[in-house]
C-alpha cells in the first residue's frame, strides 16, 4: 500500500518526544525507495534551492538517498509531527564529510542538515523553533556527541537567523570543495559555520 501524501511509513522511530502545545515529534530513518517521491517534491521548490538539488529528478533523488543509507558516518531522517512528515533531518561525522577541510574538527562534532517541508494551513509561529529543539535533543542523546556543527549557505540569511536564534555561535565562512564521485556530485559552497555546544549537564 502506498502511504498516503504526508503521512509517515510505518517504519521504527530512533527518537519520539512530545512537545506541550506543539504535538508528537518523531524522527525516523528515510527509506530512500518509500521516502524520494516526498523528498523530490520538497527539493525542487525554490524555496529549497540551497538545498542544491533543484535540477533532481526523483530517480537521483533516491539514488542520492541509497548512498546515505549505505554509509556508516552519514544519515537521513523524515520527521514527522502527530504522523504527518514535515522535515527532512540529516547528520553526518564532520571528520568524514567536506565540511572537515574547512575547520579543525573536535571529536565529537556533529554535522546537521535541515529541510523543513512546505507548511500546511499557513505558516505557525515558533514550528520551526520547535522542531530545533527536539532536533537539538535527539544528537545530544547520544553521549558520543559534544557539539552541533551547521553549515548553511552563507547567502541563507534565513537559515542562518534560525541557527543564531536556536543557540549557535556563529563561525566564518569558508569555501566547501566540490565533490565529484560516481555515487555523489555537490558543488563547491559558500557556507557560514555555527556551532552549538552539548549542555553542561551533558559533558
Amino acid at each position: 500500500m502506498i502511504p498516503a501524501p504526508g503521512s509517515a511509513p510505518a517504519r521504527t522511530p530512533v527518537h519520539t518526544r512530545h512537545v506541550e502545545g506543539f504535538g508528537t515529534v518523531t524522527i525516523t530513518p528515510v527509506d530512500p525507495a518509500a521516502d524520494s517521491a516526498l523528498i523530490h517534491s520538497w527539493v525542487t521548490e525554490e524555496r529549497a534551492r540551497f538545498w542544491g538539488m533543484g535540477g533532481a529528478d526523483r530517480a537521483l533523488v533516491q539514488e542520492v538517498y541509497e548512498d546515505v543509507d549505505r554509509r556508516t558516518t552519514h544519515h537521513a531522517f523524515m520527521v514527522a509531527r502527530d504522523g504527518e512528515r514535515v522535515a527532512l533531518f540529516q547528520t553526518y561525522d564532520c571528520a568524514e564529510d567536506r565540511v572537515g577541510t574547512c575547520y579543525e574538527v573536535r571529536p565529537g562534532d556533529v554535522g546537521v542538515h535541515l529541510l523543513i517541508g512546505p507548511s500546511r494551513g499557513g505558516v505557525r509561529h515558533g514550528f520551526t523553533g520547535a522542531l530545533m529543539t527536539v532536533f537539538i535533543g535527539f544528537v545530544f542523546s547520544d553521549p558520543a556527541a559534544r557539539r552541533v556543527v551547521a553549515e548553511p549557505d552563507a547567502r541563507n540569511a534565513k537559515a542562518v537567523g534560525l541557527l543564531e536564534r536556536t543557540g549557535f555561535v556563529l563561525g566564518p565562512e569558508v569555501e566547501l570543495p566540490e565533490i565529484d564521485l560516481p555515487e555523489v556530485q555537490l558543488p563547491a559552497k559558500r557556507a557560514r559555520l555555527a556551532f552549538l555546544s552539548a549542555p553542561a549537564a551533558a559533558r
